[in-house]
């Protein structure tokens, strides 16, 4: 659920409990220009603290829960990284050189792709799952990440 999908149901709850904009605005505290773009999906951010008052006010739930892992992360991030080569990234070799902190020569191209444009979340799917199925602690996993990506001069901001 994102932002514009919450804008949507604040509409939907304000509209069924008979309030304005402007009186909603005055209740939670915000202006009415904010609640109507969060209602038309143009508000590009509102701080947790204003979101959660303002939910409690039209009666919805904020419920922040764990998401169920990625079923094929590992995979996923594999094939990712392997869009511009003729070879794909063995998942197996990957999680492999995850484990241990070695990094095959072969593999070397498709892991600075993947430290550059894989994204996120899938990186994080990945390192769950191959620490849950290696046993291994996910510290350890992003440890090799990071070093890899100091090693191949990786640009993106996350790994400095």
């Amino acid at each position: 659920m994102n932002l514009a999908d919450i804008g949507r149901l604040v509409h939907a709850r304000r509209q069924a409990l008979g309030l304005s904009q402007a009186r909603l605005a005055t209740m939670g505290g915000l202006s009415r220009a904010t609640i109507n773009q969060l209602e038309t999906g143009s508000l590009v951010d509102l701080g947790a603290a204003k979101l959660i008052v303002l939910l409690d006010l039209v009666g919805v739930n904020l419920d922040a829960s764990s998401r169920k892992g990625h079923a094929h992360a590992l995979e996923s991030l594999s094939q990712s990284a392997s869009v511009s080569y003729r070879t794909l990234l063995d998942p197996n070799v990957l999680a492999a050189a995850l484990v241990d902190g070695e990094l095959p020569k072969g593999i070397t191209p498709h892991v600075a792709t993947l430290l550059d444009e894989a994204p996120l979340s899938l990186i994080v799917a990945a390192v769950e799952d191959v620490a849950l199925k290696s046993r291994m602690s996910p510290k350890l996993l992003w440890k090799h990440l990071f070093h890899w990506a100091r090693e191949l001069h990786s640009p993106r901001g996350v790994w400095a």
